[in-house]
C-alpha cells in the first residue's frame, strides 16, 4: 500500500525511520527540505509520484523507539550521543584522508583541491555550531521542558537562535551536495588507491549521518521548542 502523497518529507521519516534510506537514494532532501509534500518533492525530481509512494510503504515493523516519540530533552541527549559523537569523532579521521588523497593524487584530479577547501569549511561550520547546541541550546531545551517557563539567553533571544541553527544546517547542506558533485556520487575513479576509496566512503557516511541528524533537529525537536516557547511567552 502506498503512502499518503501529501504528506511531507519529514513526517513520513519521523513516522519510519527506515524511509530515509530510500530518499536518500531517490536523492530526496527530507532534512533541510522536510517540509515539501512527497508529491511536489518527486515531480520536482522527476520521479513518478506514484512508484516513490509505493517504494516508501516499507514491509516489516518500524522500529520500537523512534526520535518522534521522545521528549525534549530525550532527543537533544539522542542527537548528541549518535550524531555530535559520530561527527566530532569522523571529522579529524576525514580530514586527514582527505589531505592525504587531495596531495597524492591532486595533480591527476584537480577537484580534489575544491573537495579539500569544501570539507575544510564543513568542518569551520559543524565545530562551533555543535558546541553551541551542547553548552547553550540543548542545556536550554532541558530547562525549556522542566520548568515550563520561556528561556532567556544572554546572548539573544532564543527562538531566533533555534533559527539561526536551522539556516546553518541549510549552509552544511548545500556544501554537503557541493562534495557529492565534485566527486560523482563519490564514486571512486579507475586510479582511485584505497584511502581514495575510504575517502569517498567516508564522506557519503558523513552526509547520511548529517542528514539524518538535521532531520531530527530541523522536522522534530526545533519546532516543538519554538512552538512552546512562544506559547510560554505568549507570543
Amino acid at each position: 500500500m502506498a503512502v499518503a502523497t501529501t504528506a511531507t518529507l519529514g513526517d513520513l521519516v519521523a513516522e519510519d525511520p527506515r524511509r530515509s534510506r530510500v530518499l536518500e537514494q531517490l536523492g530526496l532532501d527530507y532534512c533541510c527540505h522536510g517540509q515539501r509534500p512527497l508529491e511536489e518533492a518527486a515531480r520536482t525530481a522527476g520521479l513518478d509520484v506514484m512508484d516513490v509512494s509505493t517504494r516508501l510503504d516499507l514491509p516489516g515493523e518500524r522500529p520500537a523507539v523512534i526520535a518522534r516519540d521522545l521528549e525534549m530533552a530525550a532527543l537533544a541527549h539522542d542527537i548528541v550521543d549518535t550524531h555530535h559523537a559520530y561527527t566530532w569523532e569522523e571529522m579529524p579521521r576525514l580530514q586527514a584522508l582527505v589531505d592525504k588523497v587531495a596531495g597524492v593524487h591532486g595533480d591527476r584530479h584537480p577537484e580534489l583541491a575544491e573537495v579539500k577547501a569544501t570539507y575544510e569549511r564543513i568542518i569551520a561550520e559543524l565545530e562551533p555550531h555543535m558546541t553551541r547546541e551542547e553548552r547553550v541550546i540543548f542545556p536550554a531545551i532541558s530547562r525549556l521542558e522542566k520548568t515550563q517557563a520561556p528561556v532567556r539567553l544572554s546572548s539573544g533571544d532564543f527562538s531566533d537562535a533555534l533559527r539561526e541553527l536551522i539556516a546553518e544546517h541549510d549552509v552544511v547542506g548545500d556544501l554537503l551536495t557541493r562534495i557529492r558533485g565534485l566527486t560523482g556520487g563519490h564514486t571512486p575513479p579507475e586510479d582511485a588507491c584505497n584511502s581514495y576509496r575510504a575517502m569517498l566512503t567516508g564522506l557519503a557516511e558523513l552526509e547520511r549521518d548529517v542528514h539524518e541528524h538535521v532531520h531530527k533537529e530541523n522536522n522534530l525537536l526545533f519546532p516543538r521548542v519554538l512552538e512552546m516557547q512562544e506559547r510560554l511567552s505568549g507570543a
